[in-house]
């Protein structure tokens, strides 16, 4: 990384990390074999992607390495978790947050053009979704219910195992999924602790590369794979396997759960010293969620008379990199449907900007970034 660069968007890609890099590099030399095939190099690969689906239970608490369906990232596995598991069902209907990623919100939305129906359980001012929230939907036909762990633009904390807990006493049969892809980064995660049956998890947002993901399944939950043309993964996701990536996330999923507390207190204290700078230096910029739980590395704030897409291309000029909460589409700048969720005005969500610190974040890019923001947004004010 360009040493005179500020890296904050650590929530969309983080760059891989040294023992991702020299798993792929290792990999690449030695398992060219199709995993699938029955030759010597097809059972290197075969023993290397088994190596590594036992890792990744391990490291996430499954009970089995079966559990283990590796996807093309974390978008594969929103899908396989939410319209698999619906297709494996007799009912009808889905159960998701307001919060969600666009890959479980247009899953779900996907599936009524089957003739399933959407239910979307709201949450509140600060992005939180409330487990009366989810189980106020849950009815006799419900076939999954999906709750992110940590939103990821605002990295606000969600109640999953009391959320679990709850659809659990109204019918225990219900497979509830959760994408974990930012809460991995910086929380504990066991899968005994949450109660969940489908958890998503992508690569390249842990220091893994792009492209490579995976989906945890229990041995009581069904799913129906959503792609078609081979028997790989036990049947739940056809295609050849990226050993290669898939080795790389796992060398990175090791280093995240050896790591994990270091990087909490390190990005979160630069965190803080980034958030408390802003604020000393103009008490009109709010921090978004900033009275609960959020992952220590997120920073998502309100700059009020500052567009956010104007504020990015200021701060690209000048090293800095972040991003935005709302997204550009034909041409016309949307609220996020996050903030639109949490009841935040248009034009205040269109001036939010979300900045996130990572694994490689070095002492003092907390105050920097601050000065670079601060004397950007007085030169456009």
């Amino acid at each position: 990384m360009n040493p005179d660069e500020i890296y904050l968007d650590h929530a969309a890609t983080t760059p891989m990390r040294p023992a991702a890099i020299a798993a792929l590099e290792e990999s690449f030399g030695v398992m060219y074999g199709n995993a699938a095939g029955q030759h010597g190099a097809a059972r290197r690969a075969k023993n290397a992607l088994e190596e590594a689906r036992e890792q990744a239970a391990e490291l996430i608490g499954a009970d089995r390495p079966h559990d283990i369906v590796f996807t093309s990232g974390g978008t594969e596995s929103d899908n396989l978790a939410v319209m698999g598991a619906a297709m494996a069902s007799n009912r009808r209907s889905v159960v998701v947050s307001s919060i969600e990623h666009k890959a479980v919100l247009e899953s779900a939305a996907s599936l009524t053009r089957s003739g399933y129906s959407v239910r979307i359980a709201s949450c509140d001012r600060n992005g939180v979704i409330h487990p009366d929230a989810v189980a106020q939907l849950v009815e006799g036909d419900t076939a999954v219910v999906s709750v992110m762990s940590a939103n990821n633009e605002t990295g606000s904390i969600q109640p999953v195992a009391e959320i679990v807990e709850r659809v659990r006493s109204l019918d225990h049969t219900i497979p509830i999924h959760t994408d974990a892809a930012q809460y991995f980064v910086g929380k504990s995660l066991d899968i005994a602790e949450f109660g969940v049956d489908l958890l998503s998890l992508s690569g390249h947002k842990f220091g893994g590369p792009t492209g490579v993901g995976m989906l945890y399944v229990s041995s009581t939950t069904q799913i129906e794979s959503v792609l078609v043309g081979g028997n790989q993964e036990a049947g739940r996701r056809p295609g050849t396997s990226n050993v290669a990536g898939i080795v790389a996330m796992v060398a990175a999923m090791s280093e995240v759960v050896r790591n994990r507390q270091r990087f909490s207190e390190t990005a979160g204290a630069e965190r803080d010293v980034f958030e408390r700078s802003l604020l000393e230096s103009d008490p009109t910029i709010a921090v978004t969620a900033g009275g609960v739980d959020r992952l220590a590395h997120f920073s998502h704030v309100h700059i009020p008379g500052v567009l956010a897409e104007t504020l990015l291309i200021r701060l690209d000029a000048v090293g800095v990199f972040a991003a935005t909460g709302s997204a550009c589409q034909s041409g016309a700048l949307e609220a996020s449907h996050v903030l639109t969720a949490m009841g935040m005005p248009g034009d205040v969500a269109q001036e939010c900007v979300r900045f996130t610190f990572g694994w490689d974040t070095s002492p003092g890019t907390g105050a920097a970034a601050a000065d670079q923001v601060i004397e950007t947004v007085r030169a456009l004010r």
